[in-house]
């Protein structure tokens, strides 16, 4: 009998909401809403990190205070995917299911450099 294995590479779309983005344009001008969406995806690409190290430390409590913020801050610069895989990973903590939570989490990183990369392209199109 031989058996198979089966690599997965999942693959998911960054889920940017561009009319999120140009309604921040549209409120704060050019150089606000840049100003915004920069200061953002630090933000973000730090609390990912971050997240990840409480996780291997299993900090449960602030690993789900900073995913919850890190939803947040991703729906606010239109981020929406990974606004609610960012959930996603909340609820696993909450039902204590720390299988469930360790396969989002790494759903919420993988997607969450996707996304950075994607509204990176997007502020090079200067809406």
């Amino acid at each position: 009998m031989v058996e198979q294995v089966a690599i997965l590479a999942p693959a998911e779309r960054a889920g940017i909401d561009r009319e999120r983005i140009e309604e921040l344009y549209r409120q704060l001008g050019p150089a606000g809403a840049e100003d915004v969406v920069c200061r953002a995806m630090v933000d973000l690409a730090f609390r990912m990190g971050h997240i990840d190290t409480l996780h291997r430390n299993a900090d449960w409590a602030e690993m789900r205070k900073q995913t919850h913020t890190t939803a947040a801050v991703a729906e606010q610069i239109g981020m929406t995917a990974l606004a609610r895989v960012a959930g996603d990973v909340v609820r696993c903590i909450d039902d204590g299911d720390s299988v469930a939570t360790a396969a989002t989490l790494a759903r919420l990183l993988r997607l969450g450099e996707r996304s950075l990369v994607a509204i990176w392209d997007l502020q090079d199109l200067s809406l």
